[in-house]
């Protein structure tokens, strides 16, 4: 926040002291947490509810807010009202997928599709679809909650909804037991059952943070509270990148003020330009102001940069066998644990085992996985993949995840987009694994192949990218974009 507010910050605090219900897009590094402390402080006789994405985001609020504000996570608030009554089984000692699934009664190959599903690709499927109930809106499992596997066609899924929705709706019930059950209990859990019970909140307002990306479970119990709270949403559109695991924007459609905050005291005006092209070709409602102050640079750079942001977890890989191969302590964001279970699901299929990673169950083979890649375009995502593990082997793979140090002691640390959001580095470059659309058939005049339009959702990760700068950005990995048609810089050219 600067030493005074901005007009938009005044326009949000006389709209919140007015009482009306506010979504407010925020741009990358506008403050919106800092605003709504702002809004707060300026009504700290009123008390309230601050919805954080996770504890350390809750904790730093709470340091942040007046006391009339409780700075909360909802799993927090679904702890204290129910939560409490399962701790018991929150540390209960860790158990397979296999063994709950054979305590359910899953103890036997189902043959669908054509292929022989094991009994532990059943019970983890199972135990998916219990959990992606519980990220959702819905009263009870139903059709909606059960997991694709790879290679499945719609007949062979409608198979494997019929045999397994019964054991989810037994895994589901099984959970209710406060004292002792088959399931492991998680914490998503209790948030679902406190959900369940329609709960309401006290106060006079609820404050909701990263609102591009709230599931819809956590949608239910906020809006539920419309008609008695006042409620602000604050959020970035254009950062909704989880919606391919259930997430959704719940700014857009919310009836409320709608208000922005477009000034990004993060990064100076030259990448305030490259991230409104992005904006842009995301069908954003904003456009992002930088800081004059702030002296960020936009181009190509020699030197170590202090992050590589990546499109993929395969183009993690590249990352950091090329910078490890140099010598260069390398860091990854989030850990290497799920390049690790790639790696290994490769080596089991490479020595003729079958693998249990959830991307990968239903391969017999290395070589049913390649013919998979390069042949059916459902596969073509896995290209990348085998690739990798053809040119370097699973075993490269494993070494370099054993050999990445922590943060603190990084010289470089790599990060996928999705992983990267909500944090910052000083220098920044992106990997060239943010591909360009693939051609189509019709020629310019020039007879040159026309690409595909940019994809609104990649549109939005490549600004997520992009915006994680302070200092300087060199945006290799998206040089395409200035010869694409749908450059909104070619219209200016």
């Amino acid at each position: 926040m600067p030493l005074s507010p901005t007009d938009e910050q005044a326009a949000a605090s006389e709209a919140f002291r007015n009482g009306d219900h506010l979504a407010i897009q925020s741009g990358a590094g506008a403050g919106k947490t800092s605003t709504l402390a702002f809004l707060a402080e300026q009504e700290a006789a009123r008390r309230g509810h601050y919805f954080a994405f996770n504890r350390a985001i809750a904790q730093d609020a709470a340091a942040r807010f007046p006391a009339s504000v409780m700075c909360k996570t909802a799993h927090s608030l679904a702890y204290g009202a129910l939560g409490f009554r399962y701790r018991g089984r929150l540390n209960s000692p860790r158990r397979p997928g296999w063994q709950i699934g054979q305590d359910l009664g899953l103890h036997t190959p189902a043959r669908i599709g054509g292929l022989d599903v094991m009994p532990a690709t059943l019970s983890n499927t199972v135990l998916r679809t219990v959990t992606r109930f519980c990220q959702s809106a819905d009263r009870e499992p139903d059709y909606q909650h059960v997991p694709r596997l790879r290679r499945f066609d719609d007949d062979a899924h409608d198979d494997l909804v019929d045999l397994l929705l019964p054991y989810a709706v037994k895994a589901w019930a099984d959970l209710q037991d406060p004292h002792a059950g088959m399931v492991r209990f998680e914490h998503d859990h209790y948030l679902k059952m406190w959900a369940l019970t329609d709960p309401v909140l006290s106060g006079d307002f609820l404050l909701l943070d990263e609102a591009q990306d709230t599931n819809p479970v956590l949608e239910h119990i906020v809006l539920a509270q419309k008609e008695r709270l006042q409620i602000v949403m604050v959020g970035d559109s254009a950062q909704a990148i989880y919606g391919w695991r259930g997430a959704r924007d719940v700014m857009t459609g919310f009836e409320a003020r709608h208000l922005t905050l477009t000034r990004s005291f993060r990064f100076g005006p030259e990448l305030a330009a490259e991230a409104n092209r992005w904006l842009a070709l995301s069908k954003a409602p904003i456009q992002l102001a930088g800081s004059p102050a702030i002296p960020t640079t936009v181009g190509p750079r020699p030197g170590r940069p202090d992050a590589v942001l990546c499109r993929t977890n395969i183009g993690a890989v590249t990352e950091i066998l090329a910078l490890l191969s140099s010598g260069i302590a390398t860091a990854l964001v989030g850990g290497g644990e799920a390049l690790r279970g790639l790696a290994q699901a490769a080596r089991d299929l490479i020595q003729g085992r079958r693998t249990h990673h959830p991307e990968l169950v239903l391969f017999t083979s290395w070589a049913a996985l390649r013919e998979y890649a390069e042949h059916d375009p459902s596969g073509s995502d896995l290209q990348p993949f085998a690739n990798l593990v053809d040119d370097h082997g699973p075993d490269a793979i494993l070494n370099a995840v054993d050999r990445l140090v922590s943060e603190s002691d990084a010289q470089v640390t790599v990060s996928t987009a999705h992983k990267a959001k909500g944090r910052e580095w000083a220098t920044v470059r992106i990997a060239p694994d943010f591909t360009p659309p693939p051609d189509t058939d019709e020629l310019d005049a020039a007879g040159v192949p026309v690409p595909e339009p940019v994809d609104e959702a990649e549109a939005r990760l490549a600004y997520v990218a992009v915006t994680r700068a302070r200092h300087h950005l060199d945006p290799a990995g998206l040089a395409w974009i200035t010869n694409h048609p749908d450059n909104p810089g070619r219209l200016h050219a």
